[in-house]
């Protein structure tokens, strides 16, 4: 039995990269087609089209105040979150409404503003804006 030589040739022998370089682009292509991509959930706002006039009658809102101290202020007097509902009946049965606009400090606890959103929607008010005040 001969026993058979190496030669150079046999050692230049490589692999060919062709295929598999075929195989990852086709996967690549794959997972991108079959990507789903989502879109940002949220509030859109929604505003007045620009060419609509203003309104020569702008309604009167019910304007309540909220201190740092969670003192609870409407039309200049100091208010107790259990009378908030009567003054603001009071406050509809004088003026043509449905919105309120609560005004709170930044450091007003979360509760309170709560508490008087829940005080004013059930005297009747449908709209109710919650803005911040910082220092």
């Amino acid at each position: 039995m001969k026993r058979k030589k190496h030669t150079a040739g046999d050692e230049d022998a490589a692999v060919d990269m062709t295929p598999m370089l075929d195989i990852v682009f086709i996967m690549l292509i794959f997972f991108i087609v079959t990507t789903t991509f989502s879109s940002e959930k949220g509030l859109e706002p929604t505003r007045p089209p620009k060419n609509q006039p203003e309104n020569p009658n702008p309604s009167k809102s019910l304007s309540i105040r909220i201190d740092a101290q969670g003192q609870i202020l409407m039309a200049g007097r100091i208010v107790d979150i259990r009378r908030v509902v009567a003054n603001a009946q009071t406050y509809l049965a004088n003026n043509d409404t449905k919105t309120a606009a609560i005004q709170a400090h930044e450091d007003t606890e979360h509760g309170i503003v709560v508490e008087v959103m829940d005080q004013v929607k059930l005297a009747g008010i449908e709209k109710v804006s919650v803005l911040v005040k910082e220092d």
